[in-house]
């Protein structure tokens, strides 16, 4: 009688950027930076673009679209960049990794 081969994939495991922990901290705060610069810069051309009545032309609603890209594909990969290199974590879901290939364009 032959089994049925039933694996499933629950989680993949990421490269590690750094193998010392004063290297993984010292990214840590470097994608924090990064992460606040992008947050506030794409906010900040959001709430221009959003509030100013001269602000409406046809590029400046692109403008806006491309900071609201910008915002969600950021949001979804350095979160998740930061969280393994602060808890020495490398293990992805198989949705997290899939939002991520879903989220980033090529």
């Amino acid at each position: 009688m032959q089994m049925p081969n039933s694996s499933s994939i629950s989680e993949f495991l990421l490269l590690a950027l750094a193998d010392t922990r004063q290297l993984q901290l010292l990214h840590f705060w470097l994608l924090l930076g990064i992460y606040l610069a992008a947050l506030l810069g794409n906010g900040l051309i959001s709430t221009a673009v959003a509030c100013h009545h001269r602000l409406h032309s046809p590029m400046d609603f692109f403008l806006l679209n491309l900071a609201l890209l910008d915002l969600g594909c950021i949001s979804t990969t350095l979160p998740k960049a930061m969280a393994n290199a602060l808890w020495d974590t490398r293990d992805i879901s198989y949705a997290g990794c899939a939002a991520h290939l879903l989220h980033v364009p090529p």
